[in-house]
């Protein structure tokens, strides 16, 4: 199973997602922002970083990238497709996924290893784990604040699309405490925290994110 990895100018963690990918399983295929050609890719993931240098806003100028387009033909199509962090901006710039990523409500960049509760455990990226599950990832951001209308947020929670929460302190004021959100078919997923970070004992503060890497896996061959 080939998952690509996007390269956008300014992305740092491109090649933890690549290693995230091998260590589930999976072979990480190398995808650069500027072309058109996705390598016939199965899934997926727009990795954490600075896209761009989060001119505009962050992951504005990303969302346009000439990839991109290919990206949301795809996406639209079915194949699943993972936002982490940056990723996350970019997926909501591009419009794959509802409400926008803003300044953290502290006006502070927040680095710590932060507990989820995996809220919807059935999209192509949670499928390893179970409804309600607690993990610790890391969460690492600046602008990482979710937003959306209240009417917007009572239709996700209402739809099930909340596919991650924080627990046990919100780092960043997202409104709802809402850490990832899922499309209305689960096959794209956006979240703040970065489980590339957590797929290693000796790297990170747990392996609960290697399960987002496995969970594709499954999603594709279920396909």
């Amino acid at each position: 199973m080939r998952i690509g990895v996007i390269t956008f100018p300014g992305s740092l963690d491109d090649v933890d997602a690549a290693r995230a990918v091998r260590l589930a399983g999976a072979e990480p295929v190398a995808l650069w922002h500027a072309d058109h050609d996705l390598k016939d890719v199965d899934a997926i993931v727009l990795p954490g970083g600075f896209s761009y240098g989060d001119y505009l806003r962050a992951g504005a100028i990303a969302a346009r990238a000439p990839l991109m387009q290919e990206v949301m033909d795809r996406a639209r199509a079915g194949m699943p497709v993972l936002g982490i962090c940056n990723g996350f901006q970019v997926l909501c710039e591009a419009g794959l996924l509802p409400g926008a990523l803003t300044r953290n409500s502290h006006l502070h960049f927040r680095n710590r290893d932060q507990a989820l509760r995996i809220e919807r455990a059935d999209t192509a990226w949670t499928a390893s784990y179970a409804p309600g599950e607690r993990i610790v990832v890391p969460v690492k951001n600046g602008e990482g604040r979710y937003v959306a209308a209240d009417a917007d947020l009572d239709r996700l929670e209402g739809e099930g699309r909340v596919a991650v929460r924080y627990v046990e302190g919100n780092p960043n004021g997202s409104m709802r405490d809402i850490a990832g959100v899922s499309s209305e078919n689960g096959r794209v997923v956006g979240l703040m925290p970065h489980p590339e970070h957590a797929v290693e004992d000796l790297t990170g503060p747990s392996t609960d994110g290697l399960g987002f890497f496995t969970s594709v896996l499954k999603a594709v061959v279920s396909a």
